[in-house]
């Protein structure tokens, strides 16, 4: 659990410091793609049904290539002052969530499976076990860990505020999102990886990553309630140190 916490203290600090203010602007205007098979990006005024308007973000691939709304939620954002600002505001939601999720899960194994591993940090090395007590051994230590990484998620979330979300003292109201902002693109991208908005790249990018966030959230789930009921790690008991490849390993 330290480890996912640690990962998610240096994606923060990397997303509030590594953007620069032309980055912020490119994302509050990029553009919201349409697939589908004969597929063109579309300029087109957003629709005013939340289904309609669910239909033109990415997300959707098989094996529910319709909208999966099971609870009927889509009908409830049209019920709703603004349906579409609804919609967005759960996307966000979503995608926020399925990142942090899959770090999560990450950090899960990572730091079950190679607390012995002589490359691995592990703060005095006696932070063991599963995962959801990794918290409770660190502060047992009196070790600085809470103050950093709430300022660190301080200055993400305060970044993707800034980016995204307007002033509900501008008269659009409380947890609004910006009319031209598309959910979850913050400009973060040092790689350069993703494609141009607009193509068909881009939005089959998307879904790639709302998937695996989706599948992110169910998993970590799964983990901290199984660790919960039977007390131990998730994948037998860690990686042995020969079982890596030496070139990772500073043997003495």
């Amino acid at each position: 659990m330290a480890t996912v916490m640690a990962l998610n203290s240096s994606l923060a600090a990397r997303c509030a410091f590594g953007t620069k203010p032309a980055q912020k602007q490119q994302a509050r205007t990029s553009q919201i793609a349409k697939a589908g098979p004969n597929y063109s990006p579309s300029s087109s005024k957003t629709p005013d049904s939340a289904l309609e308007y669910a239909k033109t973000l990415p997300g959707i691939s098989d094996p529910f290539p319709e909208i999966f709304d099971p609870a009927n939620l889509l009908a409830r954002a049209d019920g709703s002052v603004r349906p579409v600002d609804e919609v967005k505001r759960w996307r966000e939601a979503e995608i926020t969530h399925g990142r942090v999720s899959m770090l999560a899960a990450l950090g899960f194994v990572v730091g079950e499976q190679l607390e012995d591993f002589p490359a691995f940090l592990n703060v005095d090395g006696h932070i063991t076990g599963p995962a959801i007590n990794h918290f409770q051994q660190v502060e047992a230590r009196g070790a600085i860990f809470w103050e950093p990484l709430l300022f660190a998620i301080a200055l993400a979330e305060g970044y993707r505020v800034n980016v995204g979300w307007e002033n509900p003292a501008g008269g659009s109201g409380f947890n609004t999102l910006y009319n031209d902002y598309a959910p979850g693109e913050l400009g973060f991208d040092p790689l350069g990886l993703c494609p141009p908005d607009g193509s068909q790249e881009k939005y089959d990018m998307q879904t790639k990553e709302l998937n695996n966030g989706r599948l992110a959230m169910i998993g970590i789930a799964g983990f901290v309630a199984q660790e919960l009921v039977d007390g131990k790690v998730i994948f037998g008991s860690g990686v042995a140190a020969d079982a890596v490849p030496g070139a990772l390993i500073n043997q003495s």
